[in-house]
């Protein structure tokens, strides 16, 4: 089967999705552009500031996409087949992740852009907030726990493509250094020049690729220069990168969050065109086996099934509770107007599924024994990488320009996820303590910064071999999708309890079963260690911990999923009632 049939076939199906069921939810949810939204209403320049769709959508969709899109599906691709993968994409995007995007977006902007936890709070009770807030941390840790390893291992070592060009690690991070200075130089020349933005995307974005093509001629090898081996090498740049993310989350927006954001976001559609161009141009064919069975053995001798894990494996893509934090924690502070919410909320989850059918392609262009899919188990940066560049080859691109830009690509998408991630984790532990002032803001940060250190630091002793990333994906996969499953369960609640009508149950309810369910499995299956570290104890009469965190922290994950759906059920049994007319005045003026 052709690419390009595959890749005309899903741009019709979300184009489609975006036009008629995304009007639909629009018509649902009644958005109104007469009705001030809080980016107006409480306009401070700060938090708050009211921003054209257009550079909006860049921003958020910079924001969410992260490496999800781009790891989930080339994971379980490789894994499963690529039919399944481009299944749950596809049906995931439009019916669920889509869904829970534009439905939290507009919960936050018709709570004064409130988080969603505050939603939660307004329409369940105190103790579901403190919860939500809790389950939020954890998965904001092991997004930057998942996000800061697999970006770490792009800057090491050394690629060699079949032209026998090669691909320098020390040159993406030049690259990748170069990218964050641009930002911050854009934010000055705005903030302190008569530049406008229009200008500054015209004299930076070029600059983007500059800074690629320069990373190859000057590259920064940290194991070479400090005389550190692989493993020190990935280390230190694990503790670096989340030194940046204590320093970038604590910057003002205006200089650093909002112009690489700005920048990342155009930068990403380029990344996205060249791929279906060249997807287009190159009349390539699918070798990658379409399906390879429920049940799949990997190259440990490990058992995946399909149900659960290729639900919690794509969850950028498809389906996200990361981008729920997202848009009640920024983007609604900068929506001008209600109507905008369906194509920064919507649109950009539709935009996410292309970046991650991109994705999956690089895993059909190959054969079942090619060295890169490692017996199920690629390295996804640089699978995703070559397969860009071979994209771009059709256009004429050098190999080596167009495999540093897929890995630029990748790591443009993680810094803009990271900083973000750790400015939330921030709020969330300030929220949480009452830690205020500039002692209060550093020590969150710190916080939120230092246990994902701890956790990449550790190396637990019953998966040697395994990068850390790939240790932590299914924990980090099935924490964000039960953090989808809360986020749509809250939405639910308030939807019901501002209109007790039907829709809401077929709109946000099933795909909150659906969530719940498959994020629940999967945590339990990483219960499995400590079933068998029990049994352990009772055969040798003594007891002795798992060296490993993934089951514990799963554990925990579970406990407050399941605190949380007692609540929520507590609350809808009992009738609910209507919010209180403070909180319903935005929804009523909508009405």
């Amino acid at each position: 089967m052709s690419l390009l049939s595959i890749v005309l076939i899903s741009a019709a199906c979300l184009l489609v999705a975006y036009f008629t069921y995304g009007r639909v939810l629009a018509r649902l949810l009644r958005l109104r552009p007469d009705v001030p939204t809080p980016a107006v209403e409480l306009r401070d320049d700060v938090d708050y500031a009211p921003i054209d769709s257009k550079f909006l959508l860049s921003q958020h969709f910079s924001a969410i996409a992260a490496a999800g899109p781009i790891v989930g599906p080339i994971l379980a691709g490789a894994l499963f087949g690529w039919l399944p993968a481009l299944i749950w994409i596809l049906v995931g995007s439009i019916f669920i992740g889509g869904v829970h995007d534009f439905t939290a977006l507009v919960a936050s902007i018709r709570h004064k852009a409130r988080s969603i936890a505050e939603v939660v709070r307004d329409h369940m009770s105190q103790r579901s907030y403190i919860l939500f807030l809790t389950f939020v941390w954890l998965a904001l840790v092991y997004i930057i726990v998942a996000f800061t390893d697999v970006t770490a291992s792009s800057f090491l070592g050394v690629q060699e493509l079949e032209s026998g060009e090669q691909i320098s690690g020390g040159g993406i991070a030049t690259s990748s250094l170069l990218y964050l200075a641009l930002p911050i130089v854009m934010g000055l020349c705005l903030r302190y020049t008569k530049m406008g933005v229009g200008l500054a995307t015209l004299i930076f974005l070029p600059l983007v690729g500059v800074s690629i093509w320069l990373g190859q001629l000057i590259p920064f090898d940290i194991g070479q220069v400090f005389s550190l081996d692989k493993t020190q090498a990935q280390q230190t740049w694990n503790v670096l990168l989340l030194v940046y993310c204590l320093i970038a989350s604590v910057l003002p927006m205006w200089l650093l969050l909002q112009p690489r954001g700005h920048l990342g976001g155009y930068f990403l559609y380029i990344a996205l065109a060249a791929g279906m161009l060249g997807i287009c141009l190159g009349g390539q064919t699918t070798q990658y086996p379409m399906f390879r069975g429920f049940e799949v053995t990997t190259a440990d001798g490990a058992i995946q099934p399909l149900f659960p894990l290729l639900f919690i494996t794509i969850a950028c893509g498809a389906c996200s509770g990361f981008h729920s934090i997202i848009a009640s924690g920024t983007t609604s502070k900068q929506l001008r107007r209600e109507p905008d919410a369906r194509l920064i909320g919507y649109g950009a989850m539709l935009l996410e599924a292309m970046v991650a059918i991109v994705s999956l392609c690089c895993v059909m262009t190959l054969p079942e024994s090619s060295p890169l899919i490692a017996g199920g188990q690629p390295k996804p940066n640089f699978l995703y990488a070559r397969g860009i560049g071979n994209f771009m080859g059709v256009l004429g691109v050098p190999a080596a320009f167009g495999v540093s830009f897929g890995l630029m690509a990748f790591t443009t998408f993680v810094y803009d996820t990271l900083d973000v991630c750790t400015r939330l984790g921030r709020y969330i532990l300030q929220e949480l303590t009452g830690m205020q002032g500039w002692v209060g803001r550093w020590l969150a940060t710190a916080a939120t910064a230092g246990v994902p250190l701890l956790f990449l630091l550790w190396q637990p002793t019953d998966a040697a071999g395994k990068p850390v990333w790939l240790i932590f994906w299914n924990l980090f996969g099935a924490s964000n999708q039960l953090l989808a499953a809360l986020t749509l369960l809250g939405v639910t609640v308030w939807l019901w309890r501002t209109y007790r009508a039907k829709w809401v149950l077929f709109v946000t309810g099933m795909p909150c079963v659906w969530m719940y369910a498959m994020s629940m499995w999967a945590l339990v299956r990483l219960l499995s260690p400590l079933g068998a570290g029990i049994s352990q104890a009772i055969d040798t009469g003594t007891l002795t911990a798992v060296n490993n965190p993934v089951p514990w922290v799963a554990l925990v994950l579970a406990s407050l999923g399941a605190l949380m759906l007692i609540e929520a059920l507590r609350i809808l049994i009992s009738g609910g009632g209507r919010p209180p007319a403070a909180q319903s005045v935005p929804m009523a003026a909508a009405t």
